[in-house]
């Protein structure tokens, strides 16, 4: 049940009683499908205290993608704090089914999203992978970005927590001297930051709507790596974007080295069932 607390703020908010229906929202969040009258809402809440402002990280990632107007995201409506709760409402998406048109629009689209370019690596702020810090110190070299800001504090954490030994970092090391020569010059990107099969929906017009962003400007890699992962995506959706923003001669060797990122993620999160396939692509290269 949504704590009493909250539902008192929303019901104020909404201006009128409401149901709430438990749906899927992920590994930290209670989330629930809101309902008044012909309306519809989803509403995500989770610890303010284990999870410092992350609706707030999340919100600001929704606005960014939503300026530039090229793919849909769920309207941010409201979003509050009570006790050790934070919530999160947003639009409703209704759900359609992923035609062959859909995946060649949502190439397209993140074709254009990655058209949307800076001057360096990173963002005005922090944020979150998952429900782990992202720091996003401003770099003008991205193997320094993709080392400093990304690799090296996930690798930190995992000694930490034994998930890594030190000949493991021996070997990253060894690896940070490649990078550079596997990503020739490009400029930084708008990226969604966490794009796997899990965060983006098709909508009832049977478009494209980007969920649950960790945005910062960063290589276009790290998106196209990441919709490898856990299931991938059609290939239809690799082809339209190739036509749109062709791909390099060596995207196959940059998207294992990006998704390192997120196996270290998920090596910190839920343990050395990812270890196998990080020491895959680092003894690889």
């Amino acid at each position: 049940m949504i704590p009493a607390s909250i539902q008192s703020q929303l019901k104020l908010w909404l201006k009128d009683d409401f149901t709430a229906s438990p749906v899927g929202g992920g590994s930290i969040n209670q989330a629930y499908k809101l309902s008044t009258g012909a309306r519809r809402y989803f509403c995500k809440v989770n610890s303010r205290s284990t999870y410092p402002s992350l609706f707030a990280y999340e919100k600001q990632g929704l606005q960014l993608l939503a300026q530039h107007g090229v793919i849909r995201v769920p309207k941010v409506l409201w979003i509050t704090e009570a006790g050790d709760h934070q919530v999160l409402v947003i639009e409703w998406i209704e759900q359609g089914l992923k035609t062959a048109g859909f995946w060649k629009n949502f190439g397209r689209q993140v074709a254009a999203l990655h058209h949307r370019q800076a001057e360096r690596f990173g963002l005005h702020t922090d944020n979150y992978m998952g429900s782990l810090p992202q720091t996003n110190t401003w770099h003008t070299d991205w193997s320094a970005f993709f080392i400093h800001q990304r690799l090296q504090p996930q690798i930190k954490l995992a000694l930490q927590q034994k998930l890594l030994e030190p000949s493991h970092v021996q070997a990253f090391e060894r690896l940070y001297k490649k990078i550079p020569e596997i990503f020739p010059t490009e400029p930084p990107c708008l990226l969604h930051g966490d794009l796997w099969s899990g965060n983006f929906l098709c909508d009832d017009r049977e478009q494209p709507v980007l969920i649950d962003p960790a945005v910062y400007y960063g290589h276009r890699s790290i998106d196209l790596a990441m919709t490898t992962l856990f299931g991938g995506f059609d290939g239809l959706f690799y082809e339209s974007y190739h036509h749109y923003y062709p791909l390099p001669a060596n995207y196959r060797q940059q998207w294992y080295i990006c998704n390192l990122y997120p196996l270290l993620v998920h090596l910190n999160l839920f343990g050395k069932s990812y270890l196998a396939d990080i020491l895959h692509t680092i003894r690889r290269y």
